[in-house]
């Protein structure tokens, strides 16, 4: 047997046992609920038994156990009526509902299920009801097994949540340690070219030629820089996220059809905002192919940044298929992804890059269906340099 199937039935079992436990627990809280609530029911007919013989007692009869048997009593709520449900007597009731009649009968009405009553007999065809509710420690052992459930409920989510949190630590470090070696396998052939491209300037290569080679070669090191970063921390700059933000942006727009129209908008002056070149450019690249595949590759893409006193916006506005509102939160989870191809790490991806190492905010501000969603990242902006 596979180790993760040994796990797997193990947690099984945990699960299993779990179960059992709880079902015993409340099982056994039953049984001592039954357990109280019958010697209560012993309790209610010595004392009816002892208020008859009372009141049917003559001179000579010898009343201290009965009196004694009666005063005992000081916490069951206890109702003495008539064969017609007449309030005849009351005791241990709260002293603020039998000032109110009203309060009395409302109260009387709420426990007079409680428990079956006990008869009484006063003479030949004439006897009395008593009606009694539960008692305070009845009534809290009552509300026992909820309570268990509750904390056992509570329990079940902490663990539930550790364990979320320790697997998706755990598969951080592993997308962390792929991210970095697959940065360290692109870096061995990446110098080779570097290599290759010096002997090519020396053999007199058309100059256009090398000048495209040098941009992919220099794509291919951005990419290793930008993996290489994954799962540490990197280091921030002050930049000016205008210039930061076109520079990705020019980059694709010389790279996408010509059948998306791209605008840029933007204030006049510099905005300094701590960030990391290399990731930020990441998630402008990220956020930009992801509006290209909702179109299509056919339609509009509009990135504008504005300023707040404290604050830089910039928004990604697109004329794609649009996102439900339902969402708006799952599109930037692990493995969220309408297309065929692709392993929906992008947007998740962008949101760790803006949130964790930029300490800003993503979201999506508006979508409509068949008419195009605005994602909007804002960073807290730094002093002008």
């Amino acid at each position: 047997m596979q180790f993760s199937e040994k796990r797997n039935l193990t947690r099984w079992f945990i699960i299993l046992a779990s179960f059992f436990i709880v079902i015993l627990i409340l099982w056994n809280t039953y049984n001592f609920f039954q357990i109280f609530k019958n010697e209560e029911r012993a309790k209610m007919e010595f004392w009816a038994s002892a208020l008859t013989t009372v009141a049917n007692a003559n001179e000579n009869s010898d009343l201290d156990l009965p009196f004694e048997i009666i005063s005992k009593n000081t916490t069951i709520p206890i109702f003495i009526t008539d064969n017609k449900e007449r309030i005849i007597d009351h005791n241990n009731i709260d002293e603020e509902i039998t000032k109110d009649s009203i309060a009395l009968k409302k109260y009387f009405n709420s426990i007079k299920n409680d428990n079956q009553p006990i008869k009484m007999e006063r003479s030949k065809n004439k006897y009395q009801l008593v009606y009694y509710g539960d008692s305070p420690l009845l009534n809290k052992l009552k509300y026992y097994p909820i309570a268990l459930l509750l904390i056992i409920i509570l329990f079940g989510a902490v663990v539930y949540n550790f364990y979320r949190a320790t697997k998706m630590a755990t598969q951080n470090k592993l997308w962390a340690g792929m991210a970095k070696e697959t940065a360290h396998q692109i870096g061995t052939p990446l110098s080779s070219l570097i290599g290759w491209l010096e002997i090519l300037k020396l053999e007199n290569v058309e100059e256009s030629t090398i000048i495209e080679i040098e941009k992919d070669i220099n794509r291919l090191q951005t990419i290793t820089d930008r993996f290489s970063k994954i799962g540490s921390e990197p280091s921030l700059e002050k930049r000016d996220i205008i210039k930061e933000t076109k520079s990705s942006f020019d980059y694709l727009q010389s790279r996408v059809s010509k059948q998306v129209a791209f605008t840029f908008l933007s204030p006049e002056h510099p905005i300094y905002v701590a960030i990391n070149p290399a990731l930020h450019s990441w998630t402008i690249e990220n956020l930009v192919k992801n509006a290209i595949d909702a179109m299509k590759g056919k339609g509009s893409l509009t990135i504008a940044i504005s300023e707040l006193e404290n604050e830089v916006k910039i928004k990604i506005s697109d004329t794609g298929k649009g996102i439900p509102k339902n969402q708006f939160g799952k599109v930037f989870e692990p493995g969220f992804t309408t297309k065929k191809r692709g392993w929906g790490l992008g947007l998740s991806l962008t949101k760790r890059i803006v949130q964790e190492y930029h300490k800003g905010k993503i979201r999506v501000i508006h979508s409509e269906i068949g008419k195009g969603t605005t994602m909007q990242m804002s960073f807290k902006k730094s002093d002008t340099i």
